[in-house]
């Protein structure tokens, strides 16, 4: 068996992608955490999640996250199979996050997308289905994506 364990990510401020994280999912904690130092620089670290899946988070970071309207190379986005998609959805925004996508509309799964203050982007898909053919189909999708107008700051 092959699984993903870990993504490991390296932020400016720990605390708010682990506020998003928690947000998102309540049932899990922060598993541990520590300092230490790479590549000469002392950094904080917390693994985020439950007994066989987490983030792990590093602060420390320099510069900015790149863009993820641009062609840059790196990371475009973490994908997560949930098994409540709304639920989720609504716990975040709840938490003040705002939706930055909402997948394609599809028979067999549903998708959102969300950015944490730190710039990473984060998918929930909830497959309709088990059956692999249907939940693994391309195409089918009924409507395209959309991207909510972000809210003005007031």
């Amino acid at each position: 068996m092959i699984r993903i364990e870990h993504v490991n990510l390296v932020v400016k401020n720990i605390d708010v992608t682990r506020a998003f994280l928690l947000s998102a999912f309540p049932q899990w904690r922060v598993r541990g955490g520590g300092r230490n130092t790479w590549s000469g620089r002392e950094r904080n670290w917390c693994h985020v999640g439950d007994d066989d899946y987490y983030i792990t988070l590093n602060d420390n970071a320099e510069g900015e996250n790149r863009d993820l309207s641009g062609h840059a190379p790196g990371l475009a986005h973490i994908g997560f199979s949930v098994d409540d998609s709304d639920a989720i959805k609504d716990r975040l925004i709840k938490a003040g996050y705002e939706v930055r996508t909402y997948g394609a509309d599809h028979p067999y799964r549903k998708t959102v997308y969300f950015i944490d203050p730190e710039g990473f982007e984060f998918e929930f898909m909830e497959y309709l289905s088990d059956v692999p053919t249907e939940k693994n189909q391309y195409g089918g999708e009924t409507s395209t994506i959309t991207r909510p107008e972000p809210a003005l700051a007031e």
